[in-house]
């Protein structure tokens, strides 16, 4: 009797682990969208019958066990995956999070049945072949707090409409081949998020609607922008802490500019800025400092860690002369 008890109890306690999680909706979805994928390697896991909320890749809500995380990522750098974004990929409805990552054969659009995904907070796919626009139904998907489309091929302009998600904290373009001003409509992010536009292709004028805003990181560089940037670097952008905006055409005069105190990082390289370097500078705890190739002129100031940073810190300018750089006549 008392070993029939044990055994009754030990049924008790592993029954749950044996237990059918996976909703059987989603498991359906999920085994099409590996085949459509071309059934890679990369998702071996997705077995039949195996339950799908134990499959790599594969989150599952705790409570519901509907898939709300799908990471699907190449450790190994070429391996044999090739194919686009299948619209089955939509049929998830729970789906939170999505991630398409160092997939080089992953190629064509961005597949409008993405814009059923209207539960996403988190959109990551990045360093694949994707071509075509930056589509402007993104804007449908209202919950997302993150987007990221780096490391692609997309190219065309940049939608106006992305500046309608309330809640987006970061969106990433870089390392695109993009063309066109900056939206703008992005001065009107209800937040201040965090852009990453650098390695396109992007011209024109910064938009004065930027101002409003108060970024943290800001890296446009490797454009073709022109004109005035002084706007986002004032005392009033508290938040800010380092700013890339190299290799651009830009053009103000830096001598009035007063910088926040919380700017630790400042790259303006290869832009057509002039005036001298406000003594302000000095006080800023800066760890990277770059405003070689402009057409600054004056002295250096002297103080802070102006001094600590090399000559290519500041060569290449009209006149501008003391240390690091030679002294002044």
């Amino acid at each position: 009797m008392a070993a029939m008890f044990r055994v009754c109890f030990l049924l008790i306690l592993i029954s749950p682990a044996l237990a059918v999680l996976c909703n059987p909706a989603d498991k359906k979805v999920l085994l099409q969208l590996k085949q459509d994928l071309n059934n890679p390697y990369l998702l071996a896991s997705w077995q039949p019958d195996t339950d799908c909320c134990y499959w790599y890749t594969i989150g599952c809500d705790r409570k519901t066990h509907r898939i709300i995380s799908l990471t699907i990522l190449d450790s190994v750098p070429y391996t044999n995956f090739s194919a686009q974004i299948p619209p089955s990929i939509a049929n998830l409805p729970y789906l939170q999070s999505l991630t398409l990552h160092k997939l080089p054969n992953l190629t064509g659009p961005l597949p409008p049945a993405i814009a059923k995904l209207t539960q996403l907070t988190f959109l990551r796919i990045s360093w694949t072949n994707l071509s075509g626009p930056v589509p402007s139904f993104l804007s449908q998907l209202k919950n997302l707090t993150f987007l990221d489309l780096s490391f692609n091929n997309l190219s065309g302009t940049i939608p106006p409409s992305l500046s309608q998600l309330p809640h987006l904290d970061a969106l990433r373009l870089d390392r695109n081949h993009l063309t066109g001003p900056i939206p703008e409509s992005f001065g009107y992010f209800k937040n201040s998020p965090g852009l990453s536009l650098s390695h396109n292709k992007l011209s024109g004028q910064i938009p004065r609607s930027l101002a409003n805003l108060n970024f943290s990181t800001i890296d446009w560089s490797r454009n073709n922008l022109e004109g005035d940037a002084s706007m986002l670097l004032g005392s009033d952008k508290t938040a800010l802490q380092t700013v890339d905006l190299s290799r651009n055409l830009l053009s103000f005069d830096l001598s009035s500019v007063v910088f926040p105190s919380s700017l630790t990082s400042l790259d303006l390289n290869h832009n057509k800025i002039y005036g001298s370097l406000p003594g302000g500078l000095t006080a800023l705890n800066f760890q990277y400092l770059n405003v070689s190739y402009n057409r600054l002129c004056g002295r250096i100031p002297v103080g802070g860690k102006l001094q600590s940073f090399d000559v290519y810190s500041y060569f290449h300018n009209k006149c501008l002369c003391g240390s690091p750089l030679p002294a002044c006549k």
